[in-house]
């Protein structure tokens, strides 16, 4: 048996499909409309440019859900500089994509997920389904899932010496929202933690409200195709206390800069 890490937007893929299926058979059908046969070819052709669009479209984020995002994640948790013996908090972890691969490299630490669990933003999103991956994976005991809100996080400050997030703080609606839970991030990070978030939007003011924090080396990488919609990745250091050398290597990734 084989880890899941799920469909996203299960239900924008339903609807690209179903919208090309419509698409293609209104291109058939249009050519039975009793106009002109250059208008009628004229409707066809627009119908059946919308039917490759959003099949093409389904198809680049089947791809993305079952392919490129297995790619993507090492480049992420490649970024974190692990030695190996730290703790690593991954936010809104649905089925563990980044959480599993950060606990693969973590011989001597361990990596903690929480989720809210909506089976709306990934197709079977519950517990159970992250901890199945985990031990599909071999390291069930490097794993642990907590139920609870990014924007409040139940962990005491300083808590983690690294941090992911994967497709998930754009699903908060506010704008508000979204500084919170990067607020979050940067408050049970160790100082000198790193972080490491890719979204397919609000990278921008990711990066903004980490500067704002005080973060000085923060970083946005340019779009990546491996997945739909193309994403980018944000990456940054927590400053350390005064005096005190970064946990963390803040040498910028190879792997992000190609």
């Amino acid at each position: 048996m084989r880890p899941d890490y799920g469909l996203d937007a299960p239900g924008v893929v339903r609807n690209l499909a179903l919208g090309g299926v419509a698409a293609a058979l209104a291109a058939f059908v249009f050519q039975a409309v009793p106009i002109p046969q250059a208008d009628r070819d004229i409707g066809s052709s627009w119908f059946a440019v919308t039917a490759l669009i959003c099949m093409t479209e389904a198809g680049w984020m089947l791809y993305s859900s079952r392919r490129g995002k297995l790619r993507m994640r090492e480049k992420v948790i490649d970024a974190l500089a692990l030695r190996g013996n730290e703790r690593v908090l991954d936010v809104g972890c649905g089925r563990g994509l980044l959480l599993v691969a950060a606990a693969k490299r973590l011989p001597q630490g361990g990596a903690v997920g929480i989720d809210l669990w909506s089976a709306r933003d990934q197709s079977g999103n519950k517990p159970e389904a992250t901890l199945q991956n985990a031990r599909l994976e071999g390291v069930e005991e490097r794993v642990t899932v907590v139920t609870g809100d990014m924007r409040e996080m139940p962990f005491p400050d300083a808590s983690f010496d690294a941090a992911v997030a994967s497709l998930s703080i754009h699903n908060i609606p506010s704008r508000d929202g979204r500084a919170q839970a990067v607020k979050e991030i940067a408050r049970v990070l160790k100082p000198g933690g790193r972080v490491g978030i890719m979204d397919i939007a609000g990278t921008r003011q990711y990066l903004e409200t980490l500067r704002e924090l005080g973060w000085t080396d923060v970083r946005r990488t340019g779009f990546r195709l491996q997945m739909f919609p193309p994403l980018r990745i944000v990456i940054g250091t927590k400053p350390p206390k005064s005096g005190q050398a970064p946990t963390l290597k803040s040498t910028t990734s190879p792997s992000l800069t190609r």
